[in-house]
């Protein structure tokens, strides 16, 4: 009969040894999963024996599928952002770091709007950009867009998961078409805009790849397709003197810029990720 630790110890070894190099923190997550436990809980546990042996089964599936390269978030069902837990799927994009980058840049933003500010998070996902932004400023209200409607879907799940559902509203939207004057104003409008170029998809790792929807990847031929869109068009939502901020790719930074000045935006910033790339650019409607 194996302990928690043991099971544990078993399947590092085993993601390790396929070369998964957050193999800790994915064997932590896995085991949590299976067994019901926190991961607080698991490290109280750790030297208990496991007398559910299912438990030993479920995990032993879940490194099975993690081996063949679908991704841990997506075999647990959900991941961290900026300390939300956000429900995924295979509808929905995994929450990246390098988002909660325009997270917090939005949030400090915003808070300087002072009182009932209308925040619209295009491109919305797993809806966990615009979610982050509600938990931290309650007297916000946040429409969620997407045009997906497996998305909405999980934007909704994760709308009564956070207990935000009082503060945030889920539509479907196409960002790509002029954007409905129904909408009303806004005084910020975030988005993380698909902005891989075409030809770079194949490149990718393959549990993106592979897993992850190609809709929220694929920014066309020079990946700003969907960023020249929603600058050409959704600046007119914003009320004067609000904010928009979206995330970018690599070597981005400089053309959309360009795009945010032809939009009619000013006062035109950038924020850098954990890497030193320039991840984030602002403007602001005069």
């Amino acid at each position: 009969m194996n302990t928690y630790n043991d099971i544990y110890l078993d399947s590092r070894r085993k993601l390790r040894s396929a070369g998964i190099m957050s193999s800790d923190l994915e064997a932590r997550l896995i085991l949590s999963f299976a067994s019901g436990k926190t991961r607080e809980e698991l490290l109280t546990a750790s030297r208990l024996y496991v007398t559910d042996q299912s438990i030993r089964r479920e995990v032993d599936e879940m490194i099975g599928r993690r081996l063949r390269g679908e991704p841990v978030a997506y075999i647990v069902g959900e991941w961290e952002f900026y300390g939300l837990p956000i429900i995924v799927n295979e509808s929905v994009l995994i929450p990246r770091i390098d988002t909660e980058v325009l997270a917090e840049v939005a949030i400090k933003l915003i808070k300087k709007r002072g009182w009932q500010t209308r925040v619209l998070d295009l491109c919305a996902g797993s809806g966990c950009l615009g979610l982050a932004i509600a938990a931290n400023i309650p007297n916000c209200r946040i429409v969620l867009a997407d045009i997906s409607e497996q998305a909405l879907a999980v934007c909704r799940s994760n709308m009564l998961r956070t207990n935000l559902s009082r503060q945030a509203t889920a539509i479907e939207v196409d960002v790509l078409e002029a954007p409905p004057t129904l909408l009303g104003a806004f005084d910020a409008i975030v988005c993380n805009p698909p902005y891989i170029p075409t030809r770079e998809l194949a490149e990718l790792d393959a549990s993106v790849r592979d897993h992850e929807p190609v809709t929220a990847l694929d920014g066309g031929p020079d990946g700003l397709y969907v960023i020249r869109a929603i600058t050409t068009s959704w600046p007119a939502l914003l009320k004067p003197g609000g904010n928009m901020a979206l995330e970018c790719g690599r070597g981005q930074a400089e053309a959309v810029r360009g795009l945010f000045e032809d939009g009619g935006l000013t006062d035109i910033r950038t924020y850098e990720d954990t890497l030193g790339i320039e991840r984030v650019v602002v403007g602001t409607l005069k």
